[in-house]
């Protein structure tokens, strides 16, 4: 991962809008949870669900089905995604 340490609120609100789009991209291709999302940008796990809960907020996605074992839901694009 990019950034094992975690950064200021500040500067991972500051990149939203820019990893919006590659989140967007990498879920046009399927759903995803957190980790996989993480793994395919590199980033953290805690800078990915300050994204992905935010555009999940606004309705750009939704969570599909039960939680997996390590609890983790697969994130799918709405159709404003």
């Amino acid at each position: 991962m990019k950034n094992q340490i975690s950064r200021d609120i500040s500067e991972v609100m500051r990149d939203e809008m820019y990893m919006k789009k590659k989140i967007l991209a990498f879920l046009h291709e399927g759903p995803g949870t957190i980790p996989e999302i993480a793994a395919a940008l590199g980033h953290s796990g805690s800078d990915v669900v300050y994204w992905v809960m935010a555009m999940w907020r606004y309705g750009y996605l939704e969570s599909e089905g039960k939680a997996d074992s390590e609890g983790y839901y697969k994130y799918r694009l709405t159709n404003k995604g």
